[in-house]
């Protein structure tokens, strides 16, 4: 997001450690961004990310590719993103 849109002030860097939030749940956990092709983000940048949830077991059984999420600094929303993949099967909602 823009800083006028609410978002940051300043750049991001590759590994930074926002919240990610996600609509089937109040709590919010760090998720540690690793930036594809490139190190710094800028206010209203759009980027794809590699995104390590920290707390993986909180999230078991419950993502899948297209769920939207907010990335937050603390309670306020500094951006929104959506799942393009699921790396760790332990997350990924089980097909029937």
């Amino acid at each position: 997001m823009t800083t006028e849109q609410g978002g940051r002030k300043t750049p991001a860097f590759s590994g930074y450690r926002p919240q990610v939030k996600f609509d089937f749940t109040e709590m919010q956990k760090s998720g540690q961004q690793t930036f594809i092709d490139k190190e710094i983000v800028y206010p209203g940048d759009k980027v794809k990310a590699k995104i390590k949830i920290l707390s993986p077991d909180y999230f078991e059984d419950s993502l899948k590719a297209g769920m939207n999420f907010e990335i937050r600094d603390g309670s306020n929303v500094i951006g929104t993103g959506q799942i393009k993949h699921v790396i760790n099967g332990k997350l990924e909602i089980a097909r029937s």
